[in-house]
């Protein structure tokens, strides 16, 4: 079958891989749809995502498609059900797990970053990790319900309340999720810092109040103009460095500032002390996905949640490589991988 495996960073090749081998409690899946997300990039870059990852390796977590043959103790599936897949499983018996904190797993696998994942034309998952697509769900939007999914458990630990504030810095895939979760959570006004003319006309029809152009404008007296002069949460979405810091200036009192995006591992960014503890403030973070895939998907298939207008393009597998390495190229929007191009 078509594969991409990486091998070390800036090393991914376009290989023949043998069909996977099925265990009794596994469906194989005909992979139609598979996302290249943030953690991609940086495992492509060398640096660690949610999970270590030992070459070599079928990268590819975000994907969806088509069961074509099941385990003998698969009982919940059959061939030709279309499903999306979480890819992060937890072995249930480590303390972490036995504690409600499954997503610390000691021994988590995670397709596509610890296993073979879901840029190849197969892939086989444990019956356990597969949800039913909704009728008139594509196979595009199954693929985007692991992002959505992180985005709820982001947005859970926000703790928004009807009627508040909410800024959104960074308007990629995460960051568009955000500013419709924040709405569906109850904010009464949402902003969106964002320097892509594109991606703030998209925010605006996904229910974004304000966008503004941190490169041309200033997002504070943009924001007190707009009459946004509490804001009660910041979702941090574009990962760097610059934008984390500006997330916790631009909070308002005992605001919560959410650092979802995710930055290079040693990354730092310079706080003062005193100026948290003026504000009272509260900052979080989130990881991966534990227990929201259902509600992700239930949200997609009940249109309430859009996840395709962010979408650039769908391209094969050759492209991938290139997909990767030019952040000028992704900087367009979501890409979203067919293994059958």
């Amino acid at each position: 079958m078509k594969s991409a495996v990486f091998y070390g960073r800036h090393d991914l090749r376009m290989e023949e891989s043998p069909m996977p081998t099925l265990r009794p409690e596994e469906v194989l899946i005909q992979v139609k749809a598979c996302g290249v997300c943030g953690t991609d990039v940086h495992i492509f870059e060398g640096d660690p995502g949610a999970a270590e990852v030992t070459p070599p390796t079928i990268l590819g977590h975000e994907f969806s498609g088509i069961i074509v043959k099941t385990g003998e103790h698969v009982t919940r599936f059959q061939p030709g059900d279309r499903v999306c897949v979480d890819p992060n499983q937890y072995c249930g018996l480590c303390d972490a797990c036995r504690n409600a904190l499954a997503h610390y797993c000691d021994h988590m696998t995670g397709y596509g970053t610890t296993v073979n994942g879901g840029f190849a034309e197969y892939c086989a998952v444990p019956e356990s990790q597969v949800y039913r697509l909704g009728e008139h769900t594509s196979f595009e939007q199954g693929a985007m319900t692991e992002p959505a999914a992180c985005c709820l458990h982001g947005i859970d630990m926000c703790e928004i309340r009807p009627g508040s504030q909410v800024l959104v810095i960074g308007g990629g895939m995460i960051g568009l999720l955000m500013v419709q979760l924040a709405r569906l959570s109850g904010a009464a006004k949402i902003a969106l810092l964002e320097p892509v003319e594109s991606k703030r006309q998209t925010a605006l029809k996904l229910g974004a109040d304000v966008c503004i152009d941190p490169l041309t404008e200033d997002p504070a007296e943009q924001l007190r103009a707009h009459g946004l002069d509490w804001i009660q949460t910041v979702i941090e979405c574009a990962g760097l460095p610059s934008t984390a810091a500006q997330a916790v200036e631009l909070a308002g009192n005992r605001a919560t500032v959410m650092l979802f995006g995710l930055t290079k591992p040693d990354d730092t960014i310079a706080l003062r002390p005193f100026q948290i503890f003026q504000k009272e403030l509260t900052i979080r973070a989130s990881y991966i996905n534990p227990y929201t895939q259902k509600r992700a998907l239930d949200l997609i298939d009940s249109g309430r949640l859009d996840v395709t207008s962010m979408i650039h393009r769908v391209c094969g597998l050759a492209e991938l490589p290139e997909i990767l390495s030019n952040p000028a190229l992704r900087a367009k929007g979501k890409f979203i991988i067919s293994p059958e191009l």
